[in-house]
């Protein structure tokens, strides 16, 4: 009997644009099975939508990152990949080294520029999309970044203040399959459901970030 499904999607699904920042209509071309996945459900939703009345909103994620800010709860992966939890790891000394792979990009340091969202404003999305069709929105998709764009070697040196720790940095070559820049519009989301992310800015996510790290090193275990 449910009718209204609000769906965590991903930037993924518009793969390599060729600008940015990316808006919602640009073509979908995923690199890779994840994106792909979320590209047939996002599909298969316009579809249950035509044929059988269904109501659903999809947010496209960007990079989600930060943690609560009372350090109960934080990102914990297995194998971990993303940036800002190896950053921390190897403050704490757990990892030796963070890399950064790739620094003659085109932008103003040289390294990859990311659009990255804390997870308590991807909280308030869901919220507010879960409002906007419980008042009869119509199916749709939304862009949930915070539009400001922060490099690689932004993000650590960010941390480094943070954390007051020094952590060494290794210069590698270019990972293959990596844009220079990738950032996105959240205009619709912002004029359509009034979101606008609070918690975003890096230090904010780091500090976050920081204070659960600090209390778990190993994550979880």
């Amino acid at each position: 009997g449910v009718d209204k499904i609000v769906f965590s999607s991903t930037a993924a699904v518009y793969g390599e644009p060729e600008k940015t920042p990316i808006e919602e209509d640009f073509p979908h071309n995923p690199t890779n099975v994840y994106g792909r996945t979320k590209l047939v459900i996002e599909n298969m939703m316009r579809d249950f939508t035509n044929a059988y009345g269904l109501h659903y909103v999809a947010l496209r994620y960007f990079n989600a990152a930060g943690a609560a800010l009372d350090g109960s709860i934080g990102e914990d992966h297995n194998p971990e990949s993303h940036l800002i939890p190896l950053i921390l790891k190897t403050a704490q000394g757990v990892r030796d080294h963070i890399a950064i792979y790739g620094t003659d990009y085109p932008t103003p340091d040289g390294t990859c520029i990311r659009d990255y969202i804390h997870v308590l404003d991807l909280a308030d999305a869901h919220v507010l999309a879960m409002k906007y069709l419980a008042e009869g929105g119509k199916s749709t998709y939304f862009n949930l970044g915070s539009e400001k764009g922060f490099s690689v070697r932004e993000i650590i040196e960010t941390a480094k203040k943070v954390t007051g720790i020094d952590f060494k940095v290794t210069e590698e070559a270019r990972r293959s399959g990596d844009p220079a820049i990738l950032i996105a519009s959240s205009k619709k989301c912002r004029e359509t459901l009034g979101w606008h992310p609070i918690h975003s800015t890096t230090e904010e996510i780091i500090a976050s970030a920081w204070k659960w790290h600090k209390e778990h090193p190993y994550g979880y275990k």
